[in-house]
């Protein structure tokens, strides 16, 4: 790179000639990579354009989000017992599954939360564990077990996803929150056909199929309200069917997947009355979906609202999730009816961008910065080629962090920063070197050679400085050491 900037200032200014009597012997410089490079020219220009085209390349694959990728070491296990209290959740299915998975490979951490209806266990593995293999015996040993309630649903297990926050959106409008949930799936489907990964909402309470039989009904046709939740539940599946009966006199229900609207259930054949007619759910009791009772309540100023929260998945990228967000909110918000009001907040990706933008505007006044005051104190040719060694080795960067699973980060982003200054200074020291000696009586291919290598100790070892201060941030461990391990 050196050796082009010097041999054109040979043209723009009068070197003493070499065969002086009074000049200075100049050494011979040895063969090394400096010198190999510096004596082919082609191969030294070939190698700069494959540096940008890389980083060009990797530029258009590499995924912008927020935080580094990273595997979390963690399995959770679900049972559904509908109808169970806490006490008997914990001691029939909670206390069985502990048992058995306690001993699981690689298990450092066991946690269990048991609630009305619901076991859940979180199992945390020592950090480096395969995690599929984890998932597998875990699978296993719960299919070993035969002493859960035989009304528990299938045990529900999965390895744990990390999905990264894009934005959250808030739904509001009228007072009645029951005219904003269709709205809210509606958005929901919009958002996830525009390439939103997840969407979770935040206010939008489960809703439940509540049926009411009244005793008087129930003593002239002989039935239990169990009789009528079995008969129920044998017709239906995969939804929750919710109470049966009213006040203290309740039983849950919970079905699964055919009957998902009241006027089905209106149709489930109960039993025949003393006429052989067949009566049906409808006929003897009342059914309404409702709200599940217990459940959190979203307000904003006020009134009843919802909030969605905009998730990417770790192999989809942050800036394209909130375009395909910004493409919704210009092209389908003003569809939505009258008094419905979409408010954005708590934009993540604009601190990934925002992080880019500061990237970018280091680098170009760097840039300037570094042709101005080098072409006041050296020259335009040295001036323009220090510059061109802050892209090439950003270039040269991003296509490594591609090869190596990188992505463009907060972290990563942030050490590309700190890198920047370094850059600048050890292509000033070298260049400014080989000018001296250009200036000094050498020809343009020694003067290059020569402040290279004189300058290749230093530059290494300032480079061993600071790879030496940020070091032990490759030995933490845990979620925190693999959010830092992009800055060494």
């Amino acid at each position: 790179m050196f050796t082009g900037l010097v041999a054109g200032d040979a043209h723009q200014q009068h070197r003493p000639p070499t065969s002086r009597p009074d000049a200075p012997d100049h050494p011979t410089v040895p063969l090394t990579l400096i010198t190999v490079f510096a004596r082919h020219r082609v191969a030294c220009n070939l190698l700069m354009t494959l540096m940008l085209l890389a980083g060009l390349w990797a530029l258009d694959k590499l995924n912008r989000q927020f935080f580094p990728n990273f595997e979390l070491d963690f399995v959770t296990v679900g049972v559904t017992w509908t109808g169970a209290s806490p006490e008997d959740v914990e001691s029939a299915v909670t206390n069985v599954l502990e048992e058995e998975l306690r001993t699981v490979d690689g298990l450092r951490k066991l946690t269990s939360e048991s609630y009305e209806g619901r076991a859940r266990l979180i199992l945390e593995y020592d950090e480096g564990t395969d995690m599929g293999s984890a998932v597998d015996q875990v699978k296993e040993r719960v299919a070993l077990i035969r002493n859960l309630p035989a009304d528990a649903e299938e045990p529900e297990i999965s390895k744990v996803v990390r999905y990264e926050p894009v934005a959250r959106l808030i739904v509001h409008g009228p007072d009645d929150l029951e005219r904003l949930r269709p709205l809210a799936r509606q958005i929901e489907e919009e958002l996830l056909r525009r390439g939103i990964a997840q969407v979770r909402f935040v206010g939008l309470p489960e809703e439940e199929i509540a049926v009411q039989v009244s005793a008087a009904m129930m003593h002239e046709l002989s039935l239990s309200l169990d009789d009528i939740a079995n008969r129920i539940a044998a017709r239906s599946r995969d939804i929750p069917a919710g109470n049966i009966g009213r006040d203290d006199v309740t039983r849950q229900l919970r079905a699964l997947d055919q009957q998902r609207r009241e006027v089905d259930f209106e149709q489930l054949p109960i039993i025949s009355d003393a006429n052989g007619r067949l009566l049906r759910l409808g006929d003897i009791a009342s059914i309404e979906r409702r709200p599940k009772q217990g459940q959190a309540e979203l307000l904003y100023k006020g009134r009843p609202a919802i909030e969605l929260r905009l998730n990417r998945t770790e192999t989809s990228d942050s800036l394209e999730a909130a375009q395909a967000l910004q493409d919704w909110l210009r092209e389908d918000r003003p569809k939505l009816p009258r008094g419905i009001e979409v408010r954005v907040y708590d934009e993540t990706w604009q601190l990934i961008w925002e992080r880019i933008e500061l990237l970018l505007r280091n680098g170009g006044s760097g840039l300037l910065l570094v042709l101005l005051v080098l072409f006041a104190f050296l020259n335009a040719r040295v001036a323009f080629w220090v510059a061109v060694g802050i892209p090439v080795s950003f270039m040269a960067c991003l296509g490594v962090l591609y090869l190596v699973g990188g992505t463009i980060n907060m972290i990563s982003l942030f050490a590309l920063i700190m890198a920047l200054g370094i850059i600048v200074d050890d292509a000033i020291v070298v260049g400014e070197d080989a000018l001296a000696h250009f200036q000094q009586g050498d020809t343009p291919l020694q003067a290059a050679e020569l402040g290279a290598q004189r300058m290749l100790a230093p530059v290494v070892s300032s480079s061993l400085t600071t790879i030496a201060a940020f070091l032990p941030l490759m030995l933490v461990g845990g979620i925190i050491g693999n959010i830092l391990f992009d800055i060494p």
